[in-house]
């Protein structure tokens, strides 16, 4: 099964992002349903390995996060895949990513060695963005670059990844309370 472990975000936080999102007419919007922070992408996992995680991380305890979103950028390199809001990496979200990591690995999942940039996807772009498309990612980098947002997050999930030909459809199989 295709899973990861990520935030989910309040209602508040995804009104506010679709918000934004109205003003990108390029590239396919990833639906609120569908938006969170990832923490650990576990690829395709038995469904075994899978519980054995979730024991381990329902034993992680940490207090509930502020998530502090901070502009937005592209990932992708010159021709842009993503769109993202950038959250502000903070000890608090790095603390409890690293202890995910651990329940990961002490389940007998092996995760890459990746630098940490946390970020919520807002939208995906097509391979072959004509130079008019790219144009207009830039305007609205360039119009949205003061972006902010507060937001609390209250728990953390492991999420199954379902990848279909409109998109991945994201589901929870298990929550984790964030309490101090």
């Amino acid at each position: 099964m295709r899973a990861f472990v990520g935030l989910p975000l309040p209602d508040a936080a995804l009104d506010a992002l679709e918000r934004l999102q109205e003003g990108l007419t390029v590239g396919r919007h990833v639906s609120a349903d569908n938006m969170h922070l990832t923490l650990a992408f576990l690829d395709d996992q038995p469904e075994a390995v899978l519980e054995t995680l979730h024991q381990s991380l329902a034993e992680i305890s940490a207090p509930p996060l502020t998530l502090s979103f901070r502009g937005l950028d592209t990932f992708g390199g010159k021709l842009p895949r993503v769109l993202a809001a950038e959250v502000q990496k903070t000890p608090e979200l790095s603390h409890l990513r690293d202890r995910i990591r651990s329940a990961c690995r002490s389940s007998g999942i092996e995760l890459p060695r990746e630098r940490f940039r946390p970020h919520v996807t807002l939208a995906r772009f097509p391979r072959h963005l004509e130079e008019g498309q790219v144009a207009k990612i830039a305007r609205f980098l360039a119009a949205e670059a003061d972006f902010r947002l507060e937001s609390e997050a209250d728990s953390f999930a492991l999420f199954q990844s379902t990848l279909a030909p409109e998109g991945a459809r994201y589901d929870v199989l298990a929550e984790y309370e964030l309490r101090g």
